[in-house]
């Protein structure tokens, strides 16, 4: 079977512009192309596509997933891997939903917190390779290291401030003020400030270039992942929010880093 370029558009909720780009760069080349100049896609195409798609929503580069994709020729157990990895992140959100449920009954009914309840789910180890693969094993033993050390108030009080950054962004994102603005700006510099706190990341490295493409390349991050763009969904709906953020980010990396 042969899927044209709009059918597989349509299809995955991509465009036939980015196919084309994937095309461009060597990324997917389509099965054949038509007299009439369209691309046509078979079952083996399709399959790649997938690939690409789920290397996407880790927040991987194009460059980063050509790589992987050329390298690991195996398909199905490259499927049977991201498939796995599904499966962990979807019962990691099933416990994380969990113990909000648990925190927000105990504080609806003026109970005591447990500490010990209220992390089940956000164990960071499950990033592991993916921390790996973006920024090195030394910036995940850094990190590691430094989260284990954190008591329960501590890791609290940080889940606590990332929670803040998110309403902070969804307000001013939803107030109509634009990326550039004062206010934009001012939360764009907490979020820094947050960032940089991070033992083992790019942010934390004291080098001013490197932190200036990490903001940026988070930003970027934040539209493509659809994990993160989640965080700071608007009613505005689909990665409006995320977009506010990524302008933001980057109008700060210019203009203050």
């Amino acid at each position: 079977m042969e899927w044209s370029i709009q059918q597989v558009a349509q299809l995955t909720g991509t465009t036939s512009r980015t196919l084309r780009h994937y095309d461009d760069i060597g990324l997917l080349p389509p099965a054949r192309i038509g007299s009439n100049g369209y691309r046509h896609y078979d079952e083996a195409a399709l399959v790649r596509l997938q690939r690409i798609l789920l290397l996407r929503e880790l927040g991987l580069g194009l460059g980063q997933i050509a790589e992987i994709v050329d390298r690991e020729t195996d398909e199905q157990a490259a499927l049977e891997h991201h498939l796995a990895w599904l499966g962990q992140e979807r019962t990691r959100l099933e416990r994380r939903i969990a113990a909000v449920k648990t925190t927000i009954d105990a504080l609806r009914g003026g109970e005591r917190l447990m500490a010990e309840k209220m992390f089940d789910g956000f164990d960071h180890t499950q990033y592991k390779d993916e921390v790996e693969q973006r920024w090195g094993k030394d910036a995940y033993a850094d990190s590691d290291r430094w989260w284990r050390g954190q008591s329960a108030s501590d890791k609290d009080a940080f889940m606590q401030r990332s929670a803040q950054l998110q309403r902070d962004w969804i307000a001013v994102a939803e107030s109509g003020a634009a990326p550039d603005s004062d206010e934009a700006l001012a939360v764009a510099e907490h979020h820094v400030a947050w960032l940089t706190g991070i033992p083992g990341t790019p942010a934390a490295s004291g080098d001013p270039d490197m932190l200036k493409a990490y903001v940026t390349g988070l930003g970027d991050m934040y539209v493509a992942d659809p994990r993160f763009a989640a965080n700071y969904a608007t009613s505005a709906g689909g990665t409006h929010g995320a977009e506010f953020v990524r302008d933001a980010l980057a109008v700060y990396a210019a203009e203050r880093l």
